[in-house]
């Protein structure tokens, strides 16, 4: 049955590759209002596109914001359910006068595909949305159930999916969910994802005075709002970088020997990461950098400012400072309950005389963890092996994906990371480009995952 649908799938490569071009072209930027009729675009040009592929209720799913596109197949009696997820949006493009090419006007450079999107994240959602295609126009069925649900906030934080994932609870129930997201962490390593950090947000301001004041006349006699928030900052972390808020690490299990065998065996060159980026190793002691990006908390002054920063100079003593900070967090950890142990740190070591007042907090996505022998990981592992002949290893994100910890918390189903993307291309950069190998690899992986998960009972997904 896989064998048929792959050729099927090689034979239609130049339909399908100018069906993702075709959605390439539509710019639809969603962090900008001034693309909302492109993203309008986009979603008539999905909802087409799942019609058509055989799909049924297909349909908008509101929230408030920008709806989700939503399609479906279930007739795979006694089969578990998928969700397919993916996004429809894309980040701005500018600066534009970087591109060597139109942002939003595929082109092909060697085995490249050029656009905006190509890689975050249109390129993989359509391999997804072609397998289902070519299961449909091959057998007239599917090996497993499929939701489809195509996101259209992903870039701007997903602010109302919650409110869309709650109004339709029951359309969207089902046993796990395969995300074209994600991407892959290595072109020679088969990896795979079982989980990412969770985050939080936390901007302060501190005031010592009712108004900026004339240096030559204050100078020396009052406190620098600066100089405060400098020194209260300094408190957070140790001189090698361990964090110092009292019970940040509470909870925080160490980890374990798969994870640090996994890690160790991801290539990684620890080498050339820092002098990529001109930069020198510097964090936790007591554990390797990748160690410390995916499997370790932290904590991260993001912006720093007060006082005078125009032209020339300003003699004052600046009566106020703000500083902006956000947490990645582990499993163990809780995001209110860190951005509240960083604040009584940051009330119990500012000045009596100077005042501290909370600007904005945001209690992010929890760290999410798929379980190592859960069905979505085992049949990935089988068809990355068959795949590559590589054994793949188990590695986490160190950034956050708060569509996992959504989906778990309000469906109560686990998520898989299955995207064919990787970190090499120029994601919302200028000349963001996605392999013309990896359609051809993305859509041999998706029928074949879909068939390995056909084995798995239903139940067994919970």
């Amino acid at each position: 049955m896989v064998e048929q649908v792959i050729e099927h799938l090689h034979s239609d490569r130049e339909a399908i590759l100018e069906r993702l071009k075709a959605l390439l072209r539509i710019p639809s930027v969603s962090p900008d209002p001034a693309y909302a009729l492109d993203m309008a675009e986009a979603r008539r040009f999905l909802v087409a596109r799942l019609a058509a592929i055989g799909l049924v209720n297909v349909q908008e799913l509101q929230g408030g914001g920008e709806p989700a596109i939503y399609g479906e197949w279930t007739q795979a009696v006694g089969k578990p359910t998928i969700i397919v997820y993916g996004h429809y949006d894309v980040q701005s493009a500018e600066p534009l006068d970087q591109w060597k090419s139109p942002p939003f006007e595929p082109t092909i450079r060697g085995n490249c595909l050029f656009a905006r999107g190509a890689s975050d994240v249109k390129g993989s959602t359509m391999i997804a949305l072609e397998v289902i295609a070519a299961y449909l126009a091959v057998h007239g069925t599917l090996p497993v159930n499929v939701k489809v649900f195509l996101e259209g906030e992903e870039e701007t934080g997903s602010p109302t999916l919650n409110t869309i994932v709650a109004r339709h609870h029951a359309l969207l129930r089902a046993d796990g969910v395969l995300s074209a997201d994600g991407g892959r962490a290595s072109a020679t390593m088969p990896t795979i994802n079982t989980g990412a950090r969770g985050n939080g947000q936390l901007e302060i301001r501190l005031r010592t005075a009712a108004k900026d004041l004339h240096s030559g006349r204050y100078g020396g006699a009052v406190r620098n709002a600066l100089h405060e928030m400098a020194r209260l900052i300094a408190t957070l972390h140790d001189a090698d970088g361990r964090v110092m808020v009292e019970g940040f690490y509470e909870g925080v299990l160490e980890p374990s020997g798969r994870q640090r065998f996994d890690t160790a065996a991801f290539p990684f060159n620890e080498v050339s990461f820092f002098a990529d980026v001109n930069a020198v190793p510097h964090g936790e002691p007591g554990y390797t950098a990748r160690e410390r990006i995916t499997l370790r908390p932290s904590l991260d002054v993001n912006g720093m400012w007060g006082g005078y920063t125009g032209a020339g100079g300003k003699t004052i003593i600046p009566c106020e400072a703000g500083a902006k900070m956000t947490v990645r967090l582990v499993e163990g950890q809780k995001s209110q309950d860190v951005i509240s142990k960083i604040l009584q740190h940051l009330r119990d070591h500012c000045p009596e005389d100077a005042s501290l007042s909370i600007v904005h907090q945001h209690f992010g996505a929890p760290a999410a963890t798929l379980p190592p022998d859960h069905p979505l990981v085992l049949a990935a592992e089988t068809v990355l092996f068959e795949e590559t002949g590589i054994r793949p290893i188990h590695v986490r994100l160190g950034a956050s994906v708060p569509v996992t910890a959504l989906f778990k918390e309000t469906l109560g189903i686990e998520t898989l990371m299955f995207g064919y993307n990787l970190p090499d291309e120029d994601v919302h950069a200028p000349n963001e480009f996605f392999r013309l190998t990896s359609i051809d690899e993305g859509v041999r992986g998706w029928a074949r995952l879909f068939e390995g998960l056909a084995t798995y009972p239903p139940d067994s997904f919970h």
